[in-house]
């Protein structure tokens, strides 16, 4: 569900023309919907409210601060995987108590000013970072709290991409569930660092509800087993990755699906529930804006050649991913594509969607039914609020877009676009 609508044959974000925006912005841009976000995220908080958990937005799917402010205020929590990441939602006015840290390769730097800012917990991934918290939070004479992530060893499902399963065994994400006891035996008297959790992310998109149930029936085995010899859990983060509507309007489950099943495992548990959603809160809220640059014919393919690129949206690149790709003003015959991937147009044309970057494998879309488009034509990237602008780089020295976040019938400018001259600052010596 998003605020983004058809209404008098132009797209609206909430109640404002994306047209007016491109032409007052320029393109390529992204546009968000405040709207969509705070839906997206009250609805998990509703959903799981039986469990009064922690919810902590993964800052790294989205993390403008203009975002993560309005999160905050609204008492949302943050995951974080860098010392950036942690600046940023500290910045913003996050609540260090709501914070988790994840990531596999924390610095003793990044370690420190966890510790130091007062996080919930680090998500330890391996033994040698278990022994490396404990030794820098001595060193600094402070004490810190983990929790061990596992690695449940759960199939998340065909649709996932293999490079964002991170649940089976053989990846470089947390403990296998076999030795996750000899490892709290292990390191159960350390002198700086409680282990106080256990945490499980097991990829993401995730398209189905089992997975989560497998996962979670496994992991309340491990508390159990583990609480009988001695140890105290206080926390477990169940992770993220709820899939969204990339491909049609019930690709993904509703969070309520996810509540319903997950609920009466973990209700009423001793310890503290938390979940790290980034791509169900921001995947819907956002879009990427991009003109028609240019047509041409490659042997029997045709190419539209956008403004946008890989460097402004990897996504369809790096994981072959789909992005709903349709014009801002429709011609009348077409203005009621529902984002299904398989919708056929009228009178229309098969085309590759692709961007200016020097690389054959730079494209929004390949083999795309859309309806006839020509130069200076307006078109919407749907879905490209996770994971869109927070890969975006600077590769052929392009500037990165600017963001616009919409809130009714009003609109700003959350990031500026780059300069040519903000390309070079850092090299000027």
């Amino acid at each position: 569900m998003d605020f983004f609508k058809y209404k008098n044959g132009e797209l609206f974000c909430e109640d404002v023309p994306a047209e007016k925006i491109a032409r007052e912005v320029g393109t390529a841009c992204y546009v968000y919907s405040k709207a969509t976000f705070l839906y997206h995220y009250r609805q998990i908080r509703d959903a799981f409210a039986p469990l009064n958990p922690t919810i902590c937005y993964s800052v790294k799917s989205c993390g403008n601060l203009n975002i993560l402010k309005f999160l905050a205020n609204e008492g949302c929590g943050f995951d974080v995987t860098s010392g950036g990441e942690l600046f940023r939602a500290l910045q913003a006015g996050g609540d260090a108590k709501k914070m988790i840290y994840a990531g596999v390769g924390k610095t003793d730097q990044e370690i420190a000013d966890g510790i130091n800012a007062g996080i919930a917990a680090f998500n330890l991934e391996s033994e040698e970072e278990i022994e490396n918290v404990d030794r820098v939070a001595g060193s600094i004479g402070k004490k810190a709290i983990g929790a061990i992530r596992i690695n449940p060893d759960v199939d998340p499902g065909a649709k996932t991409h293999a490079k964002t399963t991170t649940g089976k065994k053989e990846t470089k994400f947390g403990v296998d569930i076999e030795r996750a006891e000899r490892v709290f035996e292990q390191y159960r008297n350390l002198k700086n660092l409680r282990i106080g959790g256990v945490h499980i992310h097991i990829g993401s998109p995730i398209y189905e509800v089992e997975p989560y149930v497998d996962a979670v029936k496994k992991m309340t085995a491990l508390i159990d087993r583990l609480t009988e010899r001695g140890h105290k859990i206080e926390w477990f983060d169940c992770g993220g990755g709820f899939g969204v509507n990339y491909e049609k309007p019930e690709q993904a489950h509703p969070v309520t699906d996810h509540a319903r099943a997950l609920i009466p495992l973990l209700q009423g548990k001793p310890y503290r529930i938390a979940f790290e959603p980034g791509r169900y809160i921001a995947g819907n809220a956002g879009v990427l804006l991009t003109r028609v640059l240019y047509r041409k014919q490659g042997g029997e393919k045709k190419f539209v050649i956008v403004d946008a690129g890989m460097n402004d949206l990897i996504r369809p690149t790096l994981y072959e991913s789909y992005h709903h790709i349709w014009p801002v003003k429709p011609d009348e015959k077409n203005l009621n594509a529902d984002r299904r991937r398989d919708f056929q147009v009228v009178a229309g044309e098969t085309v590759d969607i692709v961007g200016p970057i020097c690389e054959s494998g730079d494209y929004l879309g390949r083999n795309r039914s859309l309806p006839n488009v020509k130069r200076g034509d307006l078109l919407a990237v749907f879905t490209a609020g996770a994971y869109g602008f927070a890969m975006a780089s600077n590769y052929n020295n392009r500037p990165r877009l600017p963001e616009v976040l919409v809130d009714g019938s009003a609109y700003k400018i959350i990031r500026k676009r780059e300069t040519l001259e903000d390309l070079v600052a850092l090299e000027r010596i």
